[in-house]
């Protein structure tokens, strides 16, 4: 049995070809950082901000390695990922201070706080100052990496909504 919502059942009526039922919902549609219409899409949300060039690293490098490819890109966290992209870990610098050879499996921080790409920049940076990091993971519903979202980003984004406003 096909599931047909009625809105999809009317655009059929009208000759469309091609209809989709998503039936996970706008929350799920939005999780996904997928666009937002309405009044949503004034808020800014965590996808926006979440920078798709973070270092990443996998659990089987040398901590020596990814210390020196995440310094060189300007960055002092390096998220690990597996082949997927789905985020296992993160080195944060006092990972970066052991020994060069040890590898990321063991000293990276496992399971991270993530976020998803529609949160609010309310949720995140209470979680950075709850647990004093400078920033968290953005991924998917499936824990793939978008981004990381960095404090300063935030702080900046905030100041220049606070100056838009006034």
């Amino acid at each position: 049995m096909r599931h047909e919502p009625r809105a999809a059942a009317r655009l059929e009526s009208f000759g469309f070809q091609q209809v989709y039922d998503y039936v996970d919902g706008k929350a799920d549609w939005y999780a996904w950082g997928l666009p937002m219409e309405g009044t949503a899409v004034t808020q800014l949300r965590a996808g926006q901000l979440a920078r798709p060039d973070v270092p990443t690293a996998r659990l089987d490098e040398p901590v020596g390695a990814v210390s020196r490819r995440t310094e060189a890109a300007g960055w002092n966290t390096a998220v690990v990922v597996n082949a997927e992209q789905v985020v296992l870990g993160l080195l944060r610098p006092a990972a970066f201070g052991q020994h060069p050879a040890m590898l990321v499996e063991a000293v990276m921080e496992e399971g991270p706080s993530t976020f998803r790409p529609h949160a609010t920049l309310d949720a995140p940076r209470r979680n950075m100052e709850r647990h004093r990091v400078g920033g968290i993971p953005v991924t998917t519903p499936d824990g793939r990496l978008v981004g990381f979202l960095r404090r300063e980003d935030l702080d900046q984004a905030s100041h220049a909504e606070a100056n838009t406003s006034a």
